[in-house]
């Protein structure tokens, strides 16, 4: 084990108080642990069921495709296929996530035939009516936030650490974020989100996980609930595949009007 490991292991085990570790380095450490554990996958492929649910608990189901390109020195590229109900149908939504400056977001709208460029200033809005927003969808960049550990305790059964992080990038939606990570598989168990007042806005949670080439973590279900509309949304994912030889040609603008 080399010695950065060796100082990374020390930071996330010992006490708080050893070698003046502060909750902002230990929150750092624990960040970046998780980035590592979930890096080299290269490709993914995944199929999604999206339940939105109204405050008088209506109903409506979209199903999408999506695939995934990771990309080294940077954030991720993503691209999200709506296959139903028909009045989304080909939709896509292409997003290039970056670590240090705004993340480039296009959508394809099949109606109208062109592609639209999401306003960095929009991050913050709603994606296709659901109560995630576009942000929520990027690839969470480690140099996107700063970090501070905050305790540990047990969720739903779970021992975690408690995370604040704060937006280091401009326009977001939030002031700062609450995650319950898991100490053992280094993915989140729940997040709240924080709205620009300072106030909770959103609640995520994750019903379980599968463990993929033994040894990447991806949710079965994320159910998003919105404090203030009572709206939400449950995301049910399926037919996870890797290394399924996507190149960065699959994500390029043209590729939102091949989509299919």
């Amino acid at each position: 084990m080399n010695k950065r490991k060796i100082l990374l292991c020390c930071l996330i085990l010992l006490p708080l108080n050893a070698w003046s570790v502060t909750p902002e380095e230990k929150g750092l450490a624990i960040a970046k642990e998780a980035d590592q554990r979930d890096t080299g996958w290269g490709d993914q492929k995944s199929e999604l069921t999206m339940l939105l649910k109204n405050r008088h608990g209506q109903e409506s189901t979209r199903k999408i495709r999506l695939k995934t390109l990771e990309v080294s020195g940077d954030g991720d590229k993503s691209m999200s296929i709506f296959d139903s109900p028909r009045d989304v149908k080909g939709t896509a939504f292409l997003s290039y996530t970056h670590t240090l400056k705004a993340d480039d977001q296009w959508l394809y709208l099949p109606a109208l035939k062109r592609v639209k460029r999401i306003s960095s200033k929009n991050k913050s809005g709603p994606f296709m009516g659901s109560e995630f927003a576009y942000e929520d969808i990027s690839s969470q960049e480690v140099d996107k936030y700063t970090y501070k550990w905050l305790r540990d305790e047990k969720f739903d059964g779970h021992d975690t650490y408690v995370l604040e992080l704060k937006p280091t990038y401009k326009h977001s939606g939030y002031t700062k974020q609450i995650i319950w990570g898991d100490k053992t598989i280094y993915q989140p168990w729940k997040i709240e989100y924080y709205d620009r007042k300072g106030d909770l806005l959103k609640t995520l949670t994750y019903k379980s996980y599968n463990k993929y080439l033994d040894k990447y973590y991806r949710p079965t279900e994320m159910f998003m609930q919105n404090h203030i509309t009572k709206k939400s949304t449950t995301l049910s994912w399926s037919n996870y595949s890797f290394n399924n030889g996507l190149t960065a040609r699959d994500f390029d603008r043209n590729s939102l009007k091949r989509a299919r």
